[in-house]
């Protein structure tokens, strides 16, 4: 199976959101790897989806040595430490989350915190909360008649105008534009 938009989205960024769910085996070199692999990114044509190791195994690729999906430890301490912080992030976007706040909740240093989550995840607790925040304000943008500003403070913005800016730099367009672009395809 060829993998989805979103699922390869999740290889380039070297998220682990896929992780243990999806294999992806790399047809180039025999390799089954996790989605979040930090090894060099494939062609997309050269990669195959597979919803367990051992379905892939018998395809034919061998377990990568880098991500080592066949490790039984798929649950490190690393990776409960960051699946805690998304929790936060996905349940408290609306507040004003910081590296040290999120540390303090987990009894660690911020710095340990942001080393331990990019790691893991390839992004900084910070672009991760961004990007959480970004993909509801779309989501909204598209799917409610909400005002911008509600959308802004729904999101985690104070401001209309900073939310306003920093979606533009996201997305490339406007709050506005970007519901007018949506509304389009709708009808």
């Amino acid at each position: 199976m060829e993998p989805s938009d979103e699922l390869y989205e999740t290889m380039v960024k070297r998220s682990a959101r896929f992780d243990g769910r999806y294999y992806v085996g790399i047809v180039s070199t025999g390799i089954v790897c996790f989605p979040s692999c930090r090894s060099r990114l494939p062609k997309r044509e050269n990669v195959c989806v597979y919803s367990s190791l051992e379905e892939a195994v018998q395809a034919g690729f061998r377990p990568c040595k880098r991500c080592r999906p066949d490790h039984p430890d798929r649950h490190s301490p690393d990776a409960e430490i960051a699946h805690g912080v998304m929790g936060i992030l996905h349940t408290r976007l609306e507040e004003p989350l910081t590296l040290t706040l999120l540390a303090a909740e987990l009894n660690m240093s911020p710095y340990h915190l942001q080393r331990i989550f990019k790691r893991v995840t390839g992004l900084s607790p910070a672009r991760q909360l961004l990007m959480i925040r970004m993909d509801k304000a779309r989501r909204l943008l598209a799917e409610s008649d909400q005002e911008i500003g509600e959308v802004a403070r729904e999101v985690g913005f104070r401001s209309s105008s900073h939310f306003s800016v920093t979606f533009k730099k996201e997305a490339g367009v406007s709050p506005q534009a970007y519901r007018i672009q949506k509304g389009d395809l709708r009808e």
